[in-house]
């Protein structure tokens, strides 16, 4: 199964929370805040949305930063994914 995003939509991937500290405390599952780094899984085609025209900015691989509150969860076949819309993508991440 696939998931296909319309319009400015995202399809991301959550990496994986961090279980240690710097200092090397470990963390308890609920302690561990949920990271706001994700993998672009599959882009939308953009286009005309909400009477503006879209030109998507991110493409399938970019590791990309999006704000904390954003997105909608999807659980598919045992993996957790997000869709966002491409304005709640703050940054993308370059190595």
């Amino acid at each position: 199964m696939k998931l296909v995003p319309l319009g400015d939509k995202v399809v991301l991937k959550q990496l994986e929370a961090e279980e240690t500290t710097k200092s090397g405390i470990v963390l308890p599952g609920q302690a561990q805040e949920k990271p706001q780094q994700a993998e672009v899984i599959a882009v939308g085609p953009g286009g005309v949305v909400d009477g503006k025209e879209v030109t998507m900015q991110v493409k399938v691989g970019d590791k990309v930063i999006y704000s904390k509150y954003a997105g909608t969860d999807v659980k598919l076949e045992d993996e957790n994914f997000i869709i966002v819309k491409q304005n709640d993508i703050v940054a993308v991440v370059e190595d």
